[in-house]
């Protein structure tokens, strides 16, 4: 049977969660995590599944992409189908053409696993590298150390604190407490935790939140920001600590992390927190 598009509206969520869940595993390339589906799940249910893409065949999802910005699609392939030939060109054909209904005419990009059929098709038929991003992980197989700071897990009476945090670390953040409750209600959340530092006057100073995909699997670190009055003190170090720990206590066998590699700060603050650094990966992108 041939590839089939779809779209998996609120419904078939649970499904597209379920199978990103099974394809994280130590070693992979850096590629789409259930985590970024939750925390896309801030704009409720229904604006998620109206982002999310599937490719289906015989009844298996076999990639699921995600729509995190109108001209940029998040992608990822399962692990046993990143150099199936029929897939790719049907891959290739939904993301050039507009009228697919995946992305629009004009300039876009599309993250894809490294090494994948798809990143040598979108090459050859036109597109090109973008932007550099820089992957990190940390092996949670030892424990992780006190972080120094106080740290609180986010729960509903608290949600202010987290999302004060995120409007102060980054400029454009329009997340809001009725945000988090959505994200909160979403099925990614059952295995996350949103942690806010505190510095010894009770300052709210970091915050991060974390996503398991289940025991023995790499947890991603989505988004981490330290408050705009409080940078330059340690902070972010301190909450990416707390970030591992509390993947640790998930049950994660890895902690990971993806930045602009023009983000030198930033990588250097999630090196300083034990991760290391992992090749670079690119977006593709597309200009008509």
């Amino acid at each position: 049977m041939a590839t089939v598009l779809g779209k998996p509206g609120v419904d078939g969520l649970s499904e597209a969660v379920g199978v990103l869940r099974e394809w994280q595993h130590d070693g992979a390339p850096t590629q789409l995590h259930p985590g970024d589906l939750g925390w896309f799940w801030r704009f409720g249910a229904e604006a998620t599944a109206a982002a999310v893409r599937t490719w289906s065949r015989d009844g298996r999802i076999l990639a699921v992409g995600l729509l995190d910005e109108p001209r940029l699609l998040r992608l990822t392939i399962a692990p046993d189908a990143r150099r199936d030939e029929e897939l790719a060109q049907r891959l290739r054909e939904d993301l050039t053409e507009p009228e697919r209904g995946v992305l629009p005419a004009g300039r876009v990009a599309v993250e894809a696993p490294m090494g994948a059929l798809l990143q040598d098709l979108l090459l050859e038929h036109g597109w090109d590298a973008d932007e550099a991003w820089t992957p990190l992980r940390r092996d949670l197989t030892p424990p992780v150390r006190d972080p120094g700071i106080r740290i609180e897990v986010t729960g509903p009476e608290r949600a202010h604190a987290r999302t004060a945090v995120q409007r102060a670390a980054f400029d454009r953040s329009t997340f809001t407490d009725g945000h988090w409750h959505a994200m909160a209600a979403g099925s990614p959340y059952a295995d996350a935790r949103c942690l806010v530092g505190y510095d010894a006057q009770g300052n709210a100073v970091a915050a991060v939140t974390v996503w398991s995909a289940g025991p023995g699997r790499p947890g991603l670190l989505e988004p981490m920001g330290v408050h705009r009055e409080h940078r330059g003190q340690g902070h972010g170090r301190a909450i990416t600590v707390a970030a591992a720990a509390a993947l640790r206590d998930l049950g994660s066998s890895s902690a990971i992390v993806c930045t602009p590699s023009a983000n030198a700060g930033a990588v250097a603050t999630y090196r300083s927190a034990g991760f290391r650094q992992l090749p670079e990966t690119r977006d593709l992108r597309r200009e008509d």
